[in-house]
């Protein structure tokens, strides 16, 4: 196949497996096509306990295209993305068709660029504060995408939002299936995916947030007093404006990655479906919010694997509907 023997798709595709996905599941699947990538969602690794309508999943698949497309025009080729093309097949939920030559914008290179240094960071920030034209600059990459990135210190939300991710983080704590799916997608040392023990945080010595994948083996750390929390939201929830989320969220963590930021995700209150109502409406009820992160100044990280190309690509002609 065409597709599979260009050194620039198998590049692209490099780079779309580095998108962020619950407990590192990486749900996808691409099938590849004389002239397009389909990005269908790989069922079997949908969480049941913390992700059972694959929201999350859906999400990440979406950040998936963005990667993708990204780096096609990085390396100018033109990328045009169709979200749920099918309508009889709703796991396919992107089509990418590699067009002409294109010459890639600074902003393309830059994004393209920020996709392997990209990593969720789950340790302490500093207290430096994120500046003004970083925070316009998230808000824009969400919008660019069709959603909207509320920062909840401006809103005046943070202690609010900070509560509900702790009730939700205490239920999940009560949950002994979501507990049990953690605990199968926390690895004591680096595979190819899950969550391993070196990209965990440490316990907290007390502060506003929880942690998740938390380190329990070394000493506790103190974390930001005022973390720069957000949330981005869609005007519906539709399953397609999850996808979509899915890119306008990896365009934020791209802009912040070119930006020298880190972050990391508080997903407790998104997989909690009533914690996520009482969010929506804490929020003014007339966007949904997809997911929440906090962003800030961290020390330096290490990225965590993907599985090798071979096992996510499979040639479309041998699909069988």
């Amino acid at each position: 196949m065409v597709l599979t023997r260009s050194p620039v798709v198998a590049d692209a595709l490099r780079a779309a497996v580095r998108a962020p996905s619950p407990h590192n599941t990486q749900p996808w699947i691409f099938e590849l096509a004389p002239d397009t990538i389909d990005i269908v969602l790989d069922e079997d690794r949908v969480l049941g306990a913390c992700d059972p309508d694959a929201r999350e999943a859906r999400l990440a698949c979406g950040a998936a295209s963005l990667n993708l497309r990204l780096a096609l025009a990085a390396a100018g080729r033109a990328g045009e993305v169709e979200f749920m093309p099918e309508r009889e097949r709703p796991a396919l939920l992107a089509r990418v068709t590699v067009g002409p030559r294109h010459r890639p914008t600074a902003t393309e290179r830059r994004l393209a660029a920020a996709i392997p240094r990209r990593y969720s960071n789950r340790r302490p920030f500093t207290d430096e504060p994120v500046p003004l034209r970083v925070r316009t600059a998230v808000r824009e990459a969400a919008r660019t995408e069709g959603a909207r990135l509320v920062l909840l210190d401006e809103a005046g939300l943070l202690e609010a939002t900070a509560g509900l991710i702790r009730r939700a983080d205490h239920l999940q704590g009560l949950d002994a299936a979501f507990q049990q799916e953690l605990r199968a997608w926390t690895r004591r040392t680096a595979e190819d995916d899950g969550v391993p023990a070196f990209a965990g945080g440490p316990r907290s010595a007390g502060g506003l947030l929880p942690g998740r994948y938390v380190n329990e083996d070394g000493a506790p750390r103190v974390f930001e007093r005022d973390p720069l929390v957000a949330v981005l939201t869609m005007p519906n929830d539709a399953s397609v404006s999850q996808i979509r989320a899915g890119c306008a969220m990896q365009r934020v963590l791209l802009t912040a990655t070119d930006a020298g930021l880190s972050a990391s995700f508080y997903s407790q209150p998104i997989e909690i479906a009533a914690v996520r109502a009482e969010l929506r409406d804490l929020l003014g009820g007339a966007g949904h919010p997809q997911t929440v992160f906090r962003l800030g100044h961290g020390s330096p990280g290490v990225t965590t694997p993907r599985r090798p190309i071979e096992a996510v690509v499979r040639d479309k002609r041998e699909v069988r509907r």
